[in-house]
């Protein structure tokens, strides 16, 4: 049976409005190395969308997936590094590692990363990021570990717990250049997170 006049054209607009009005559909999380890396995650009540993820290697062993999140993505490493808004890097172990060996990991990023005299003022904060690190301990295949950055420094969890906060936001934009810095953990990664 034909289609009435304008038919056709009334049944198209009313899909399309309907289309439209479900809004876009959600993004779909990833799958990287086997780990399960959200779309989307919150952070003091503020939705963050991921703007990049990849997989830390050390010579051939993977040892954790990273995953950056951002109010907005961006591919510029010093807005995001500089910005005052909330941002969460997230680390998911692929493989059993002392509290000490990832406190050193980070410690060593800090110095690549810091000039000389900076780094000699963040010696509090830094302390303070190894007795939160030793606190969480062994992180074992699976684990999680949240470094949250807003305006006033960084908090870190270690799967789901809060661990504490380190309320020096220079220190904060260090520690963040450990993966986005000049000298990056590793190079691929910085690319990864940036979305590239």
């Amino acid at each position: 049976m034909p289609c009435p006049p304008g038919g056709r054209s009334a049944a198209l607009s009313l899909a399309l409005a309907a289309c439209l009005a479900a809004g876009p559909a959600p993004a779909a999380d990833l799958q990287i190395a086997g780990a399960s890396v959200p779309a989307t995650v919150s952070s003091g009540g503020q939705a963050l969308v991921l703007n990049g993820a990849g997989v830390r290697t050390k010579v051939i062993v993977k040892v954790y997936v990273a995953a950056l999140y951002a109010t907005e993505k961006s591919s510029d490493a010093a807005a995001l590094i500089d910005s005052d808004r909330p941002r969460r890097l997230r680390l998911r172990l692929l493989r059993d590692v002392d509290g000490k060996t990832l406190d050193e990991a980070l410690q060593d990023g800090l110095r690549d990363n810091t000039p000389a005299r900076e780094l000699a003022a963040l010696q509090a904060p830094a302390q303070r990021l190894s007795a939160l690190m030793a606190e969480i301990g062994t992180v074992r295949e699976g684990d999680v570990i949240d470094l949250d950055f807003d305006a006033r420094g960084v908090s870190v969890a270690g799967n789901g717990q809060s661990r504490g906060r380190i309320d020096d936001p220079v220190f904060a934009r260090a520690l963040l250049r450990v993966w986005l810095g000049d000298k990056p953990a590793q190079a691929s990664l910085k690319k990864a997170l940036l979305g590239n």
